[in-house]
């Protein structure tokens, strides 16, 4: 039902409305600022560098010749465009659906889920712990990205916690009708694994469920264009009950959203008719089967492979405590733009650099062997699907 959800959306109302608000470290402030702290969260993000390389890594599939094929970038405006029209029509606050939505994928790795399943296994053997996109994304905003503050100085983006939990609180791989936030205010640090906690906010619930309806029609429809369906468009018309023609995944998006908006409510949660929930599993059950799972994309899958672990065992190689970085600078004249941007990169989280105009949190401590790792890993994590290819292109090549 419509504004149905008006009395729990996140305002002045809400008795969680203090802590949604609330930053780790205050933002600077300024007399003719006119936005909310929800806008100031959106307009952060969408100006950061992590956003902005978006546009260039893989969803599903690797085709970057193909202008029509999604990318992250485009998935993650299909999220906000669909949060927004829930949250819109149920009456919970739009301008934290939008920040959520634009931000939740900011810890995708090059190469889409793939990359993410590399890391994973790199940080399970090196570092003992695992690599998740959420809690990537989450350590992104906190910690890695940087925006230059009205006195020119690199500051965190230091959003708000309404943001950061809609962040690390979006998996939509798992299987479930009803979506309620939680009532805990938690440490956000305390995740330990995707989709422990539900969301602190039913605009983060929305964006959840906005994630899903938003990748299952569309993976299908690249999938179409690209012909690898092509043996199976019979089970598919038949599973979505069609007898021919195009897939039209607005269809499929707006057939969910009414779905949803008239089948919830506060007292229920965020839930779909029982309908459309067997539909929505069965369409990703076919995606599983015949798009994610598909021999077509393991040639590009084992390239991937080849080219994380030999960008991050030509860094990791050169690590020796104090000499690493004159290791490393002897590996410039072969592997300038590596070298060049890694050591740069390192240089703005670490006591190795100037600091004179770095106003963000330090990180990293060159006498430890896991930071240094894990600052690999996460300086591949925020390279796009090229930058990751030419890297790996000038350090096979002479």
């Amino acid at each position: 039902m419509k504004n149905s959800f008006k009395l729990v959306s996140a305002n002045e109302n809400n008795p969680k409305w203090s802590n949604v608000i609330s930053r780790e470290t205050p933002l600077y402030s300024r007399n003719n600022d006119i936005r909310s702290e929800f806008e100031r969260d959106f307009t952060r993000v969408i100006h950061s560098n992590a956003y902005r390389r978006l546009k260039h890594k893989t969803q599903v599939f690797y085709s970057p010749q193909n202008d029509h094929i999604c990318t992250r970038i485009e998935h993650v405006n299909h999220v906000e465009s669909i949060s927004y029209t829930i949250a819109h029509y149920l009456g919970l606050n739009e301008e934290l659906t939008k920040a959520i939505a634009v931000s939740h994928d900011l810890g995708h790795s090059p190469f889409g889920h793939k990359g993410e399943k590399i890391l994973d296994e790199i940080c399970k053997k090196d570092l003992n712990f695992s690599f998740w996109h959420e809690k990537n994304g989450l350590y992104f905003v906190d910690n890695i990205e940087l925006l230059e503050d009205d006195e020119g100085c690199k500051r965190n983006l230091d959003l708000t916690y309404g943001v950061r939990d809609g962040i690390i609180s979006h998996c939509g791989e798992i299987d479930e009708n009803i979506i309620r936030p939680r009532d805990e205010f938690i440490n956000l640090k305390e995740y330990n694994y995707p989709n422990q906690f539900a969301p602190y906010t039913w605009e983060g619930c929305v964006v959840k469920i906005s994630d899903k309806i938003s990748y299952i029609g569309r993976d299908i429809e690249d999938a179409v264009s690209l012909g690898i369906l092509d043996e199976h468009l019979d089970k598919l018309y038949d599973l979505l009950g069609y007898t021919s023609g195009t897939i039209n995944n607005t269809v499929i998006i707006n057939t969910l959203i009414y779905d949803l908006c008239t089948n919830s409510s506060p007292e229920i949660g965020l839930c779909f008719s029982s309908e459309a929930l067997n539909l929505m599993n069965k369409i990703k059950k076919f995606n599983y089967e015949y798009i994610y799972l598909s021999d077509a994309l393991k040639p590009s899958d084992e390239y991937f492979s080849i080219v994380i672990n030999r960008i991050y065992c030509t860094l990791k190689n050169a690590y020796n405590g104090d000499t690493t970085f004159q290791n490393l600078d002897k590996l410039r004249k072969f592997y300038p733009n590596l070298i060049n941007g890694f050591v740069d990169w390192f240089s703005n989280f670490s006591t190795t650099g100037d600091r004179q105009n770095l106003k963000n949190k330090v990180l990293f401590d060159i006498q430890n062997s896991k930071d240094y790792y894990f600052a690999i890993i996460l300086y591949i994590a925020g390279m796009t699907d090229k930058f990751a290819i030419d890297t790996y292109n000038e350090i096979i090549g002479f």
